[in-house]
């Protein structure tokens, strides 16, 4: 109770912490440039390799609690803070992103796989997985579904805790109620984006269920509208950022040992987490910005403007790194070799030529569509003049 009156005592009546947040920032763009590393060793390891040693920490700990649930609270920090505040522009926002996840889906599975098929004719590596890895959810898909859910509570104008009493309850359910097989591959695949499902094929990518997750933009959401009141962020993080990282660091090493939730056998133990792991990672999002708040405090200038425009480019990072990914391990190492599994230092190597390449495309591709906005905003007159 009475870390609530401190917390209280440090907000302001109206927005006074606006503007680009340093923390928020550098906490979406340590976990982008980790996906290189992470979907490449998951990718080029093998299935008893990925059980321990480095593989282990990229696939489970930072592929695990400090990538998505990170990733996906700082998005609901965005909303608060973003130029584009209206319903209308929230929802435009969110089906344009479940486009993009279409479309990447596209480059990265349909076009690579049916190249695959055509050079090697193999059924089973190519076609028989298309239609799951073509259509199945990740996070891409999640994160426009869960801004549209979200503008649809603030067009009925939900308050702040019904918002997160109904994100609250649909993670509870969805762990009372387990995975679910509807015995439809497209039953599946469909309802995969809602609610966690599986089926004996083990093929259902069913990444990021709407409902397991909804919890944590949600939840950020709520921090966001927080934060842009602080009068001293520095006290604040003290307060609250201590102790939850405390809680989650301690659950960390017991369950790891016993396999407990996320950290259990299975990559669905961690995208159909249990209502406990989601708590548990609520913790460590708060500590860690907590960590990226004092860390950026030291940062010059020129460090923080990387971590900027890395955070800036993520949707377009994340996209890129994908496709590279995707095509040369699936494809051109499997075609090659017969296999994409590598040794760990060649996948290290190849995630950071991908890490690279990613990050310049990203970085020439805001430039042109920056002069290709420019040169349309000065057509303007002109065509309305016409």
């Amino acid at each position: 109770m009475l870390m609530f009156k401190r917390i209280d005592g440090l907000l302001a009546d109206r927005p006074v912490n606006t503007g680009r947040q340093a923390d928020v920032d550098i906490a979406k763009a340590q976990m982008v440039l980790m996906l290189p590393f992470i979907h490449c060793i998951i990718e080029c390891t093998s299935d008893e390799g990925l059980c321990s040693g480095i593989p282990y920490l990229f696939d489970s700990i930072i592929g695990g609690p400090f990538s998505a649930p990170m990733y996906l609270f700082a998005m609901g920090i965005g909303i608060v803070y973003s130029r584009r505040t209206t319903v209308g522009q929230q929802l435009k926002r969110g089906f344009i992103l479940i486009g993009v996840f279409y479309l990447s889906n596209t480059c990265r599975f349909l076009i690579p796989y049916l190249i695959g098929y055509k050079i090697s004719g193999d059924t089973g590596q190519f076609i028989e997985p298309l239609y799951y890895r073509w259509f199945g959810n990740d996070v891409l898909l999640f994160a426009g579904l869960a801004i549209v859910t979200i503008a649809v509570f603030r067009y009925f104008r939900l308050s702040d805790g019904a918002m997160l009493g109904i994100a609250a309850v649909m993670t509870l359910a969805t762990t009372l109620i387990g995975d679910v097989d509807t015995h439809s591959m497209f039953g599946n695949i469909f309802l995969g984006y809602l609610i966690g499902t599986d089926d004996a094929t083990g093929l259902v990518i069913s990444d990021f269920p709407l409902m397991t997750w909804l919890i944590f933009p949600v939840t950020g959401f709520m921090f966001g509208k927080v934060l842009i009141r602080l009068k001293n962020k520095r006290e604040f993080y003290r307060l609250v950022s201590v102790p939850a990282l405390i809680i989650a660091l301690m659950y960390f090493p017991i369950g790891i040992h016993f396999g407990w939730g996320m950290f259990g056998e299975g990559q669905n133990c961690y995208y159909h987490m249990k209502i406990w792991d989601v708590c548990i990672c609520l913790c460590l999002d708060i500590g860690m910005l907590g960590v990226w708040h004092g860390m950026s405090r030291v940062m010059d200038a020129g460090l923080i403007g990387f971590f900027r425009e890395v955070s800036t480019n993520i949707t377009s990072i994340y996209c890129i790194h994908w496709v590279f990914v995707r095509t040369i391990t699936n494809v051109i190492l499997y075609i090659e070799n017969g296999t994409q599994i590598l040794p760990l230092w060649q996948t290290m190597l190849l995630s950071l030529a991908i890490l690279l390449v990613s990050l310049i495309i990203a970085h020439y591709y805001k430039i042109m569509k920056a002069i290709f906005l420019a040169k349309r905003i000065k057509k303007l007159p002109e065509i309305r003049a016409s």
